[in-house]
């Protein structure tokens, strides 16, 4: 077949969507053409979108004025190539449009990892530019391909978080606050905490509902409390807090309620998004934006490149194996199907245990 299928949302309404057929273009010396056979949608994607202009998201792969091709983690087969390095038949992991094929330009080659070079890739975080090779892979690695798509880039983001608390010593908190505690990034961090003997924090999940026992059953919280339960958080204990859900409310409501003892306030994700916003003028430490990618360059420069990443990924790995007890996974296909979990994600209506692996 030599037609791509795509699926672009409107970026100024993200619920809008469009299926959209096109003819392949040639390849260009240097090019590989990876068919995309299946990649996984989180609530992650939603703050991919979510900031898509602020970090360079819509860049990887530009669509028309006014759209965009969500970013999404998954696996895909080399079909045509035009590199002396990269065969035809290769399976590759890495970051994806939402389509059913991709074109990548083919840079620095590792046996287990190429890095893409598109020019207009150049300037973007490197840890999205890297598509790893399946066949330099260890057999445990390849065997997760499901667990990989869905978790390993929460769960990376999870331990590069820890590492940011840790590596700044809490901000002198005894205690941590996260928000939309029941997302996999979220209970990523707070299984990293809670199983850290040496930290002594402790850690408070803020859910809904819903979502209580979900969480409960995960067992990484110290104290789960519903969104409208906030003024049962001690005020008087230094505390940091992330913020998973995006919801400026809320962050406003834990500032004015833990005043200077708010700490640190870092936001990650958006799975609120409809209530996003920065807010500033709180009581406390600003609020600010959470970049993996800077905490990885920084431990780069410290320990090494790829040490901070390789640690992530290994944690990350057995906290896949663990979490996919509790998840169940579903298959979707096609744009019709891929469209409408995308608004369901918008809408907070896929459960948390539900894992999404989809197709187009």
């Amino acid at each position: 077949m030599s037609d791509v299928r795509e699926l672009w949302v409107n970026r100024s309404d993200y619920r809008k969507t469009k299926p959209v057929t096109s003819a392949r273009a040639p390849l260009k010396p240097g090019e590989v053409r990876v068919a995309i056979d299946k990649f996984a949608i989180t609530s992650n994607n939603v703050s991919y979108a979510i900031s898509g202009d602020a970090i360079g998201y819509w860049r990887f792969f530009p669509a028309e004025e006014g759209w965009g091709k969500v970013t999404v983690w998954g696996f895909g087969d080399v079909i045509e190539s035009q590199s002396d390095d990269i065969a035809v038949g290769e399976r590759l992991y890495g970051f994806f449009p939402m389509a059913s094929e991709a074109v990548l330009t083919v840079g620095r080659v590792k046996d287990d990892f190429f890095m893409d070079a598109s020019p207009h890739r150049a300037d973007l975080a490197a840890v999205y530019n890297q598509y790893r090779r399946l066949a330099g892979e260890p057999d445990a690695m390849r065997k997760l391909e499901d667990e990989r798509s869905l978790y390993f880039p929460l769960f990376i983001t999870s331990f590069v978080l820890y590492d940011y608390l840790t590596d700044n010593g809490y901000f002198g908190a005894s205690q941590v606050v996260i928000g939309s505690v029941s997302s996999k990034t979220a209970f990523g961090l707070a299984q990293f905490i809670h199983e850290d003997e040496s930290a002594g924090q402790r850690v408070i999940g803020l859910t809904s509902p819903g979502n209580r026992a979900f969480v409960e059953s995960l067992g990484c919280c110290d104290d789960i409390l519903l969104y409208g339960e906030e003024a049962k958080i001690d005020p008087g204990v230094k505390t940091a807090y992330v913020d998973m859900s995006g919801n400026r409310d809320l962050t406003v409501t834990l500032h004015n309620h833990l005043q200077e003892n708010m700490v640190e306030s870092c936001m990650v994700g958006a799975t609120h998004w409809e209530s996003a916003g920065r807010a500033t003028g709180l009581p406390g430490a600003e609020p600010k934006f959470f970049f993996a990618p800077a905490q990885i360059a920084k431990r780069d420069k410290e320990w090494g490149p790829g040490v901070l990443y390789g640690k992530a990924s290994e944690a990350s790995a057995r906290l896949a194996r663990s979490a996919s007890k509790e998840i169940e996974i579903e298959r979707v296909k096609g744009p019709g199907e891929v469209a409408a979990i995308w608004r369901d994600f918008l809408d907070n209506k896929v459960a948390p245990n539900r894992g999404i692996m989809a197709s187009l």
